[in-house]
């Protein structure tokens, strides 16, 4: 029997470095994560600073990045890396992404060199957990709209506004947020790197979820929350600024759908393989296989797009417009096949003893944010057509 991509041969495609990577990873997620998921998803609650350190002694964090104690990896094997870590729970992935390619990337390419300094280290060994604050309660896809401030006071900063939906929020030590500086030379969209024990700060946790339960989500409340001069990101000045690392993060995200996609149709086949029904295996009936070849070809296709775009990425040729390309496929293709491998189950396929509904409800997660389907397929539509649809 020949797995979905054995089938493919993509390790072909992968160097022995990538390679290394990606199962030094797999075997972490299958003896420490995988066993523990499914209460974690049942109670909402995740070991988040226990992770992050594991984590940072595996050499995830922020792996792609250069220098400050980060490993240096090329980024198609960042990209495997998040695909065995959503094998396990989006959630998991989720924690490394926004750690690595959105608040350490912010700070290593648009900070100085004191904030690099001061928090890249940590936050690679897993020692400081970061989260990343664009998205408001009312700006999510236009985050142009965004209403939180950051105002002179002196050669003070003050920022006052909320933020919404920020993975790691809650237990993160620096926040990377982004607010609209109104008047005078730093007139835009800024960056500032803000400690989270910083007073006029809290980031009450969101609990009542039905995705992405293995994760801690959270509000950022800045309430006149004062920051010396040197707080700001000093490389940047406007929406560049965070939708670069929003970039990054959809470029993990690209491999790490297919990995929850895996592990649903590798659940799947092995059901359908014990399951015995009208006196044979459910494997072994054509509707059945039928499922399984659709999925498996999905898969397969995913997996193909995602080394490509990775090899693009390497070589310093990927566009954005490719990751959008990416991202859409991957998560629609990844959430449909999560769908059908529950059928697959029938009523086992809703239960924490199969991962295949917890897969399914993250997924929806996974669908929407750093950028919806359909901002992609906007994206797509105007780099084929030279007209924006935005407005």
């Amino acid at each position: 029997m020949t797995t979905p991509l054995e089938f493919f041969d993509t390790d072909s495609l992968l160097s022995d470095e990538d390679k290394a990577m990606r199962d030094t990873v797999r075997k972490y997620v299958e003896s420490k994560v995988k066993p523990q998921l499914a209460g974690w998803y049942e109670s909402a609650s995740i070991p988040a600073r226990e992770l992050a350190r594991e984590l940072g002694d595996l050499g995830v964090l922020g792996m792609h990045l250069e220098g400050y104690g980060c490993a240096g990896t090329s980024a198609t094997a960042y990209g495997l890396a998040c695909m065995e870590l959503e094998a396990g729970d989006s959630g998991l992935r989720s924690l490394v992404s926004v750690q690595g390619s959105l608040a350490m990337f912010a700070i290593w390419k648009h900070g100085s060199e004191e904030q690099k300094q001061e928090w890249l280290p940590r936050m690679a060994a897993g020692e400081a957990i970061g989260c990343f604050g664009l998205t408001e309660p009312g700006f999510g896809s236009n985050p142009g709209g965004m209403i939180t401030r950051a105002r002179r006071d002196g050669t003070d900063w003050v920022i006052k506004g909320n933020k919404m939906w920020i993975t790691n929020g809650s237990v993160a030590d620096v926040a990377v947020v982004w607010a609209r500086v109104d008047d005078g030379a730093d007139e835009g969209v800024r960056g500032f790197v803000v400690p989270t024990d910083t007073p006029g700060f809290e980031a009450p946790e969101i609990k009542q979820k039905m995705s992405l339960r293995a994760s801690v989500t959270s509000e950022l409340v800045l309430d006149d929350v004062r920051l010396p001069a040197d707080a700001v990101l000093p490389n940047v000045v406007g929406l560049s600024g965070p939708l670069s690392c929003l970039n990054e993060a959809r470029f993990g995200i690209v491999f790490g759908a297919l990995g929850a996609a895996r592990d649903c149709l590798e659940t799947a086949i092995a059901y359908a393989k014990e399951r015995d029904i009208f006196d044979k295996p459910l494997a072994g009936f054509q509707l059945t296989q039928a499922k399984l070849a659709d999925m498996t070809l999905e898969l397969g296709k995913g997996m193909l797009l995602a080394i490509h775009l990775g090899k693009l990425k390497d070589e310093g040729r990927l566009d954005h417009r490719q990751v959008s390309l990416g991202k859409l496929n991957n998560t629609r293709e990844a959430i449909a096949i999560a769908r059908e491998c529950r059928t697959i189950l029938g009523a086992a396929g809703i239960t924490l003893e199969y991962p295949l509904m917890r897969h399914a409800n993250n997924l929806e997660s996974v669908l929407t944010y750093e950028g919806t389907s359909e901002v992609h397929q906007l994206i797509i539509g105007q780099a084929v057509t030279g007209e924006s649809a935005y407005r």
